[in-house]
């Protein structure tokens, strides 16, 4: 019973979310009022108090947790606008007209590299938002960009915005692992690794799924079958992102998966592709526009990308800058320097004063990746020689865009931290449960799914991250809404912490293929709107294979004894 209990709040978040079309800007603050409602009123937990265990203390420290998280998004909104107004943008998506007149190699260069280093680089969405509308300018049917760029958009979003969705899962979970013995440094480093090996795994199957559908549903004569001759260009594509991909995620860490690995990938295939490596012979192109189907075409116009005279090497500059200032702060601390160090352990905050309700909340704004975006974004404007109008443009838009993710972060942490900081009196613990074990409200759900699924949760814990990013467009707001309830299932079935919290991350991942925000976003942008439901339709089929693929991952894995940090079980 109390299992059905804790689970209102998500419940309603669902129904909100899904059969009513609520943002989770709307749906989460309610969410967090029946958690509360319930954690007073059935755990007991006490309005205030000075002990670190109430409720207005975990939402105040939710909140606070969850602005770290926002500056990253702003900051990477915010350089992604300032490019965008510098004209940097318009030159970097200059740089891939003229390489290949194949349409499936352009899906694949354009939707999956190009779209992995937006993904690494700004994430929510954003990867859609500027590889889509230039597929079409290099001559894809609107409708087709859109879908091709969503399925694409899944490999690199556990890492998007420089580790965003990795570093949320791993701060909802951070104080249990410490709690049971756990090195957190080395459990986050596991997570990271574990969280890029089955996405690697599953790369050729979806950048293959994803071309076979372009030449399936939107080519000439309609088949999957003109994917094969690409195969070995995917697998080449696949193997060199896949090297540095699983590389940086084994030795760096989350911020740096994406981002580095799809720039290395971006300047190998250009030159490769120009160069005619594993390029096939015959040249694959869409049938004249005439014959298009009408639903495939624009139903509102769409703006041309825009044309700039920058130079390459200064457009890119920007993001030279962070990726080698996070490069080296990142590998420098972890041998030890001393300055990085000090860096790291900056912190602003409260100390050890517990004066948020005898809680405490303590920032490392130096080591903060959002922060280093910020700085390069002032950095930019005399660099690229900006007007104050087009600065101001960028971050206007950026504060615009963050609105919406910070509602929905803010609420989100603040009913996380309730779910996990409830305590049952013993007295009222239900029979069954072990003695000495926190009967949070988050332990009773947990222990709920764990009875219902046993054995088989390794197969359920991929599809609760995509229920999670279908609800929110985000898997970042997944990652806040269910790690902690993953990793506490974890520990009931006795399954592997971190490879059950990496399935959460991937299925988060995996689910942006159809997410509602990002698909209704993907629509706007190549003015294909009305076709979400269909686009929706066809990504459920890769949607649900990689997911299948992340849980044979894993099922093997475990069969050979893997257990990365292993922890006490409950």
């Amino acid at each position: 019973m109390f299992a059905i209990i804790s689970f209102i709040p998500i419940v309603v978040t669902i129904v909100l979310m899904v059969g009513f079309n609520w943002p989770a800007k709307r749906a989460l603050p309610l969410a967090w009022v029946l958690a509360c409602i319930i954690g007073v009123a059935v755990w007991k937990m006490p309005v205030i108090a000075m002990d670190g265990t109430s409720a207005v203390g975990q939402t105040i420290l939710g909140f606070l947790s969850a602005f770290e998280t926002l500056v990253i998004i702003f900051g990477a909104i915010l350089i992604m606008n300032t490019l965008s107004q510098s004209g940097a943008m318009a030159a970097i998506n200059g740089m891939f007209k003229g390489i290949t007149p194949d349409a499936r190699l352009q899906a694949i260069i354009i939707g999956f590299i190009f779209g992995a280093f937006i993904e690494g680089a700004a994430g929510f969405g954003t990867p859609a938002a500027l590889a889509a509308p230039l597929l079409i300018s290099v001559g894809f049917p609107p409708l087709c960009a859109a879908m091709v760029a969503l399925i694409f958009n899944s490999v690199p979003v556990c890492f998007g915005a420089v580790g965003t969705p990795t570093n949320m899962a791993f701060t909802t979970v951070k104080d249990a692992v410490a709690g049971l013995g756990g090195d957190l440094d080395a459990w986050k480093m596991a997570l990271t690794f574990w969280s890029a090996l089955p996405l690697a795994i599953g790369c050729a199957v979806i950048l293959t799924i994803g071309v076979g559908f372009v030449c399936k549903f939107y080519g000439k004569e309609k088949k999957f079958s003109d994917v094969f001759p690409v195969i070995p260009y995917i697998l080449f594509v696949t193997v060199t992102f896949d090297v540095f991909y699983l590389l940086i995620a084994a030795f760096i860490g989350p911020e740096l998966v994406s981002l580095l690995a799809a720039i290395i990938t971006l300047l190998v295939t250009l030159v490769t592709t120009k160069n005619g490596f594993l390029v096939p012979k015959d040249v694959w192109t869409f049938d004249k526009k005439d014959n298009w189907e009408k639903s495939w075409l624009a139903t509102t116009k769409v703006p041309e990308p825009k044309i700039s005279d920058m130079a390459l090497v200064k457009a890119w500059t920007p993001y030279f800058i962070i990726a080698g200032l996070l490069v080296l702060t990142r590998v420098a601390q972890k041998f030890g320097v001393g300055l990085f160090d000090a860096m790291k352990s900056f912190t602003i905050g409260t100390g050890q004063s517990g004066v948020i309700f005898g809680g405490n909340w303590n920032w490392a704004i130096l080591w903060n990746p959002g922060v280093v975006f910020i700085i390069v974004a002032l950095l930019t404007i005399p660099l690229h020689g900006m007007s104050s109008e087009n600065v101001n443009t960028a971050w206007k838009g950026a504060l615009n865009q963050v609105k919406g993710a910070a509602i929905a972060l803010l609420f989100g942490v603040a009913m996380v931290n309730i779910f996990r900081f409830t305590k049952m009196p013993a007295e009222l613990v239900p029979a069954g449960v072990a003695e000495g074990v926190s009967y949070s409200m988050l332990y009773a759900m947990a222990k709920g799914l764990a009875d219902v699924a046993g054995s088989a949760y390794l197969v359920i814990a991929p599809f609760i991250g995509v229920l999670g990013a279908y609800m929110s467009g985000s898997n970042t707001v997944s990652n806040t809404l269910f790690s902690s309830l993953q990793f506490t299932t974890a520990g009931i079935v006795h399954l592997p912490y971190v490879l059950i919290v990496a399935l959460q991350n991937n299925g988060g991942a995996i689910g942006n293929m159809v997410c509602v925000n990002n698909v209704v976003s993907a629509c706007a942008t190549t003015g294909t709107n009305g076709n979400e439901g269909k686009i929706i339709k066809t990504n459920i089929i890769p949607c649900a294979t990689f997911c299948i693929i992340v849980v044979l991952v894993m099922a093997i894995a475990i069969a050979m004894g893997a257990n990365p940090q292993a922890l006490p079980y409950s």
